[in-house]
C-alpha cells in the first residue's frame, strides 16, 4: 500500500535546519503515527510522502511556506508581567505554553523581561525556518473505521 488521503502512516523521522545538528526525532522503534492528508504533520513533509510505500526512505526539504510559516512580527507582543505566575522565573529564550480561549494550547518564546512586562513572540519556535527531515516509512495501512471517526491514528490494540 502506498500512502494516500486518509491512510495511516508509521514514519522515522530526524530533523534539523540543515546544519545536521538532530532538533527533533521519533523514538528508537516508536515512530509517530498520523493520518494522511488530515494536516497532522507539516504541509510540505506530508506532500513529499504522497505514493511511498513502507521501507522507503528520502530526505525531504520543506521551506518555510511548507512548515511553520514565515516568522511575523505581529507574533511579538508585550505583555503586562502580572499574566505570569508571581513565582515563575521567566528567562529570555524559555519556552512555555499557553491556552487560547478557545482551548487550544500555543507555544511562546519570552524574549526579554523589562520589569513590569514581558516581550513574547506567539510565533513557533521554527517559523521562519528551513526544515531538513530524514525520514523512513515503516507502516502504511487503511484507518479502521474508528480511526475515521476519531480523526487520527491510534496505536497498537486501538490505543490513542
Amino acid at each position: 500500500m502506498k500512502v494516500s488521503k486518509g491512510s495511516v502512516v508509521s514514519l522515522e523521522y530526524r530533523l534539523h535546519l540543515g546544519d545536521g545538528e538532530v532538533i527533533d526525532q521519533s523514538e528508537p522503534g516508536q515512530p509517530l503515527a498520523y493520518m494522511h492528508g488530515r494536516g497532522q504533520i507539516v504541509p510540505g513533509l506530508e506532500g513529499q510522502l504522497e505514493g511511498m510505500s513502507a521501507g522507503e526512505s528520502k530526505k525531504v526539504v520543506v521551506p518555510p511556506s511548507q512548515g511553520y510559516g514565515e516568522h511575523d512580527a505581529r507574533g511579538l507582543q508585550e505583555v503586562p508581567r502580572g499574566m505570569f505566575p508571581p513565582n515563575a522565573q521567566l528567562q529570555p529564550g524559555m519556552s512555555i505554553t499557553a491556552q487560547t480561549a478557545e482551548g487550544d494550547v500555543i507555544p511562546i518564546t519570552i524574549r526579554e523581561v523589562k520589569g513590569e512586562t514581558v516581550v513574547v513572540d506567539l510565533n513557533h519556535p521554527l517559523a521562519g525556518k528551513t526544515l531538513h527531515f530524514d525520514v523512513t516509512v515503516r507502516e502504511v495501512r487503511a484507518a479502521t473505521a474508528e480511526e475515521n471517526e476519531h480523526g487520527h491514528a491510534h496505536g497498537p490494540g486501538g490505543a490513542h
